[in-house]
């Protein structure tokens, strides 16, 4: 696997950097002892240009290269999750209820390493952008950084990222032209009827039965309004309601996740979910408060941008190539509304999944991480 001979010597250090990383987690947007260790680094390496306070506590670090040329963007994710670790690991997280259980640690690590060699090497034309982003588990800090300007700010004209894959053979890179994940929208109803004893249910309105109603009516969506052929999940996750065994509450809520790739698609879900919920609610005789919060949009990887990052990826890792669009959502996607680009995993191997209190992330593939992003700059933007 040819991993970039600098970077390779690296490895001792960038395992270092993504251990202290996971001791000490933030998650949402108050990232911001994250950002200074990476700071840190930026500077220890020789770059000066650093613009802080980006969606609170990201920032874009710019990287001069030879001569005149575009500017390329990479993005790495810096939050961790609200998980308790239970690793038992050496370097687990020192702070309660929390932990990088996703690897965002990991894809610091591999952008700090690209950094350093790009700062040493500058063997490029043009500049590079270096964006260290919060808030991708929750609250879309890309869409914030987005709406903050940094792409016209820092004149970005491409725009790149990795995620690990555990499960995915080590050093394999997958992704796809087109969407490759969806997007992300949840529905929240409250309902409320009229409450009363179990025994004597005609005096009530009940809240409970029109629940019910409306949870299976909603499952009709995927099954009778959409083509066979696009994507669409409902998924009722919640319901709350009642508070003993012979009482029939006044109220009760339930939510629900959404996962489309097509806006069509995505539009189609929302007006029948509300006009299911409003009919079931009027045939009950309920009253209802409907919430549809839209989240984050579908991943959607540009044609040509993936086909070249597919070539980097055969360069520097074990293969290459594509896979099924998945379900899960990611903030990445805001940047990919902006600018050309692409989104691969990036495969190492074996482990407990993403998002579980026993996952870690490898070291080892960190080196190859890092080449990915070095070497992507270095075609894109050759030196003159």
């Amino acid at each position: 696997m040819p991993v970039l001979n600098r970077i390779a010597d690296y490895a001792t250090d960038m395992t270092a950097w993504r251990r202290h990383l996971h001791q000490h987690p933030e998650t949402r947007f108050d990232c911001h002892a994250t950002a200074a260790f990476i700071t840190q680094r930026l500077r220890e390496f020789g770059i000066t240009e650093i613009h802080e306070g980006i969606a609170q506590s990201g920032l874009v670090a710019i990287i001069e290269g030879q001569g005149a040329g575009p500017t390329i963007g990479l993005r790495a994710d810096i939050d961790a999750l609200p998980i308790g670790e239970e690793t038992g690991l050496p370097h687990a997280s020192t702070v309660s209820g929390k932990m990088h259980a996703c690897g965002h640690d990991g894809h610091t690590t591999m952008l700090l390493g690209a950094a350093r060699y790009l700062a040493e090497t500058r063997n490029f034309s043009g500049r590079v952008a270096l964006i260290f982003q919060p808030a991708e588990e929750w609250g879309g800090g890309a869409g914030v950084m987005v709406d903050e300007g940094v792409m016209e700010r820092f004149d970005i004209a491409q725009v790149f990222a990795l995620h690990n894959a555990p499960g995915v053979p080590f050093g394999r890179f997958e992704g796809r032209a087109g969407p490759l994940m969806a997007a992300v929208d949840t529905l929240t109803v409250h309902v409320t009827g009229r409450g009363g004893h179990g025994a004597h249910p005609e005096e009530t309105i009940d809240p409970i039965a029109a629940i019910v109603q409306m949870v299976g009516a909603l499952q009709t969506i995927v099954s009778r309004n959409r083509r066979g052929t696009d994507a669409l999940v409902i998924s009722v996750t919640q319901i709350h309601t009642g508070v003993a065994d012979n009482i029939i509450p006044e109220t009760g809520w339930f939510c629900a996740t959404i996962r489309s790739y097509d806006p069509a698609v995505r539009d189609l879900a929302e007006v029948r979910c509300r006009a299911i919920v409003a009919g079931v609610a009027a045939a009950m005789d309920v009253q209802v408060e409907v919430i549809y919060e839209r989240s984050y949009p579908a991943t959607v990887n540009h044609p040509r941008e993936t086909e070249f990052a597919f070539e980097i990826a055969r360069e520097v890792g074990a293969s290459a190539g594509e896979c099924d669009p998945v379900m899960g959502a990611e903030d990445f996607s805001y940047m990919l509304e902006r600018r050309p680009g692409a989104y691969l995993f990036l495969g190492q191997g074996e482990g407990a999944g993403l998002h579980h209190p026993r996952y870690d992330f490898n070291d080892a593939v960190a080196p190859v991480g890092a080449s990915w992003f070095a070497r992507l700059v270095e075609r894109a933007q050759p030196r003159a």
